[in-house]
């Protein structure tokens, strides 16, 4: 059996691993964990967490509401904060309280709920929100409102899970598309390096179409490039970085290709959101942090999107 010691250690360990502050009391540390629930076995085949998707909405806070509204400047609807909480963190969910009320898995009552599900009020249904946990919710309530955290004041009619799911080819059930950086690639056929993008992908669990959409970007598939800035090679990568990911030439293709795909890997992890982590390849994470977001570079602001539109082009 395990002694005071080693079960000490465990909790510790655990706490670590789950990112939770040291507690003062066993009670404290039963309920973290419990929070924690939230971080773990909740990201489906998104890479997304329950508790990202509640951070997300969160930042909308105080938001006015407006029946039809998708501007955050101007107001957004109930229905408009849960689409755009998801796509915040690149899910793309339907636009309607009752398509989304049928998106990812069905959650069978409220004691099963974890943070970051969808839930869906009366039948038919004309209201959602998200869950945040200990009869908590996120929503945009009504006219004259504003986005709010709130009890749940009923039972929902529909609770429905897009993170925590198994997803296959690209789709998390019922219609919640994953996002792209995340999605396996078929074919590269006619790109340059392709095997080469194939290959890095299947190593680093990266879209091979996301680091042939960076590579065009970057240099126009050009393995000799180097940037005014100094980034050399296929992948622009700056020396210090390329040492830091065990690159030792970025001339190299196949080395250049590992090195951006390990980084973007890594990036896409921190980030969850295929635009953050575009934006950290391109700026570096600190930036990304300090910003809270793409940061106000004209040069990076620019870049996130010809990526996004490099990587549409090839399907």
């Amino acid at each position: 059996m395990m002694g005071v010691q080693g079960v000490m250690s465990r909790i510790t360990e655990l706490r670590t691993q789950l990112g939770i502050v040291p507690p003062t009391n066993g009670t404290a540390f039963a309920s973290a964990l419990n929070e924690a629930g939230g971080k773990i076995g909740n990201t489906g085949g998104t890479g997304v967490t329950g508790q990202a998707v509640v951070d997300a909405a969160k930042k909308y806070l105080g938001t006015p509401y407006v029946f039809g509204g998708t501007d955050p400047a101007k107001g957004l609807d109930c229905s408009a904060l849960v689409q755009r909480a998801y796509k915040d963190l690149g899910i793309d969910l339907p636009r309607t309280a009752a398509e989304q009320a049928k998106a990812g898995t069905k959650v069978d009552s409220l004691k099963d709920a974890r943070p970051g599900d969808i839930l869906a009020f009366d039948s038919p249904v004309d209201h959602v929100a998200i869950y945040l946990g200990d009869n908590k919710m996120i929503a945009a309530p009504k006219p004259g409102d504003h986005v709010k955290i709130q009890s749940v004041y009923e039972t929902p009619t529909h609770i429905r899970r897009v993170v925590g799911t198994e997803a296959a080819a690209g789709v998390d059930a019922a219609g919640a598309v994953r996002p792209a950086s995340l999605q396996n690639s078929a074919s590269l056929a006619g790109v340059p390096y392709a095997d080469m993008f194939l290959a890095a992908g299947a190593k680093y669990n990266v879209s091979p179409k996301l680091l042939a959409a960076v590579a065009k970007v970057e240099s126009g598939y050009n393995p000799k490039a180097v940037s005014p800035a100094g980034a050399q090679g296929l992948m622009q990568l700056m020396p210090g970085t390329a040492r830091g990911l065990g690159v030792d030439n970025s001339f190299d293709p196949r080395q250049a290709i590992n090195g951006a795909a390990k980084l973007l890997s890594s990036h896409l992890k921190e980030f969850k959101s295929l635009p953050l982590a575009l934006a950290a390849y391109n700026a570096g994470g600190g930036s990304v942090h300090k910003y809270g977001g793409i940061p106000p570079f004209s040069e990076t602001q620019a870049y996130v999107p010809k990526v996004q539109k490099a990587l549409a082009a090839l399907g």
